[in-house]
């Protein structure tokens, strides 16, 4: 049962109730993955499977551009617990805002407010993943996994079906030393469990020239590279 603050809380938030919208998932069986964009299609081949855990190590333009392609395709998402998320940002990475529900604040344990997400909006995005206990953790999954929909951890997840990881690798348009930084090189890489054992690894532009992730065009000279020794994330 969800609490009466949980429920003030999505009450404010969610634009129509979840008995309302399109994106019905009490039915998961036989629903075709979430897309998303084709510079990710090599680390997620077939896009992002209903019922499963996608956790995102630190970097929340990977995040955004995982959101892009389902809610341009009419996929509700929500993004939990992110106090400083840019709304121009979000939409500058190709999500679609007018589908994306933001609970910013969502109290000392943010597990009961995914949960009452996962019940009727297709991708479930959580910070604060320190803050859940070890069953919640299970509950929450099992919850994904009976719904249909996406749950994208933000941060490390124990048992995530798949585990995304981005290293920053340079920016570039700075050159010599003046300019406005446009892009920056990253590598993302996936490992996972069944299916998604096998690790893949993909060099993308995130952000792009244009706001969205793009593949790496291999000819860009990196402009400013991360100090040696230190690992530089997204």
């Amino acid at each position: 049962m969800v609490g009466a603050g949980v429920a003030s809380v999505l009450q404010r938030v969610l634009v129509a109730p979840a008995s309302r919208l399109g994106e019905r998932l009490d039915a998961p069986g036989g629903r075709p993955p979430f897309p998303v964009v084709e510079p990710l299609a090599s680390v997620l081949p077939g896009g992002l499977r209903p019922g499963s855990v996608v956790a995102v190590q630190g970097s929340m333009a990977l995040l955004l551009a995982l959101l892009a392609a389902a809610t341009a395709q009419g996929a509700w998402a929500a993004l939990i617990g992110v106090g400083d998320l840019g709304v121009v940002a979000a939409a500058e990475a190709g999500v679609v805002v007018q589908r994306l529900a933001l609970i910013p604040q969502p109290g000392p344990d943010p597990a009961p407010v995914a949960a009452a997400l996962l019940d009727g909006v297709a991708l479930v995005a959580l910070a604060g993943t320190d803050r859940i206990s070890p069953g919640a953790r299970r509950s929450l999954a099992a919850r994904a996994r009976q719904r249909g929909s996406v749950l994208l951890p933000l941060g490390r997840w124990p048992g995530a079906d798949v585990e995304l990881d981005c290293r920053a690798e340079a920016w570039h348009g700075a050159e010599a030393g003046h300019g406005r930084l446009r892009s920056r090189e990253v590598v993302v890489r996936a490992v996972g469990r069944g299916a998604a054992a096998r690790p893949r690894a993909v060099r993308l532009l995130l952000p792009g020239p244009g706001g969205q992730v793009t593949e790496d065009p291999g000819d860009l000279t990196p402009s400013i590279r991360p100090v040696a020794g230190i690992r530089a994330v997204c």
